[in-house]
């Protein structure tokens, strides 16, 4: 397994997509680029979180922006994260998806993207909740994903 660049995020698939936090300063930015990831895809709202992408030395950034403790506004919406996903996975681009701790419309996305690769209804929480394990969060009995409403959306998710 790849080690985590920095404390609070967790691999799904190890070296091409780490999920987490909030990189909260250029140190962890540079953390998380120096771990080969070159593209970020942040989740939290334009106007509770300014764009950090002047920290960035070679990555590429990109918003889909969901309220906190929400679900996706549209499957349109869930579809263009993961195909933004899947697109940097099949070109060799390890990204880096957070929304702010990391849990809720993070571990959501995470979930439809198992959803979408074969860990479907169930299977797919129980999955995302196996690789939660690796984030320190999880020790504090912190779960992902953070809602009731999120969790349907994730055993619901079908394309």
């Amino acid at each position: 397994m790849a080690e985590r660049p920095i404390q609070k995020c967790y691999w799904v698939v190890p070296g091409e997509l780490l999920a987490g936090e909030h990189p909260q300063n250029s140190d962890s930015i540079k953390k998380i680029e120096d771990a080969g990831i070159v593209s970020f895809i942040d989740l939290t709202e334009e106007d509770k979180h300014a764009p950090y992408d002047r920290w960035l030395e070679v990555a590429e950034y990109q918003r889909f922006p969901i309220r906190d403790y929400d679900i996706p506004e549209s499957d349109e919406h869930t579809i263009a994260i993961l195909n933004l996903i899947d697109d940097n996975l099949r070109n060799n681009r390890p990204t880096y998806l957070h929304c702010y701790g990391g849990r809720g419309r993070t571990g959501t996305i995470i979930g439809c993207w198992l959803a979408r690769h074969g860990h479907q209804g169930e299977a797919a929480l129980k999955k995302l909740r196996e690789l939660w394990a690796q984030n320190p969060k999880s020790k504090r009995g912190l779960q992902t994903p953070e809602t009731p409403e999120q969790e349907q959306y994730i055993v619901e998710w079908k394309e």
